[in-house]
């Protein structure tokens, strides 16, 4: 006969790290103490620069899943961009043209604000290099944004294996071409699926073109 049955074992308590709770706070922004931590900060950031250097990131859990590595030759700047869409700047809202390009007031800007965010620090700090940003607070008129940026000429940086790709050459001002996460997402790059045949080649304007060239090889 079967010896006495072992009683269950008690259910293991869930255990989360520091910044696993870092992150389900962040993930409940409308929660009582985000809403007035944010709603706090806001005021702070619109009597400050809008553009910031920091000294430490203030989402500590994405900022190192970003990239970010508290260590010489990164920084952390903080970005205010003006939300709404783009209004055309013509004088007085007169368009010398054809009726199709009278719009003044309702054109949307193609790009997210987050890239415009990278561009900006991009513009202001032409000697590092953006690595990558995230979204950290906004209010009625601003969106605040943090971008990583990276020194490419520092030793640690240039001597660290997980990092160094970035001091080459062809990575100078990649926010201004389409190559950081925001940029890419922009370009329609992110997608899966059947979706992704139409970026086959590299963008949708790559695959455009390849299906709307009509190629005649001399030996075909």
């Amino acid at each position: 006969p079967a010896g006495p049955r072992r009683p269950p074992a008690p259910p293991r308590a869930a255990t989360m790290g520091c910044y696993k709770y870092v992150e389900e706070l962040w993930r409940k922004k409308q929660c009582d103490a985000m809403r007035f931590l944010l709603r706090v900060r806001a005021w702070e950031y619109r009597q400050l620069p809008k553009i910031m250097k920091l000294s430490r990131p203030t989402r500590t859990d994405k900022a190192h899943k970003l990239g970010y590595k508290a260590k010489q030759g990164f920084t952390v700047y903080r970005v205010a961009v003006r939300r709404g869409g783009r209004k055309r700047p013509n004088n007085k809202g007169i368009v010398y043209g054809k009726p199709k390009h009278h719009g003044i007031n309702e054109i949307k800007f193609r790009r997210n604000l987050r890239s415009v965010a990278e561009e900006r620090i991009g513009k202001r700090m032409g000697n590092l290099r953006v690595l990558n940003s995230y979204w950290i607070n906004q209010d009625a008129m601003v969106k605040y944004y943090e971008v990583i940026c990276v020194d490419p000429m520092h030793a640690a940086i240039r001597r660290d294996p997980r990092i160094n790709w970035i001091c080459k050459g062809v990575h100078k001002h990649r926010e201004n071409r389409g190559l950081t996460a925001a940029g890419r997402k922009a370009r329609g790059l992110g997608v899966k699926g059947h979706r992704r045949n139409n970026i086959i080649g590299g963008s949708y304007h790559a695959a455009w073109k390849r299906r709307n060239t009509l190629s005649l090889r001399r030996y075909r």
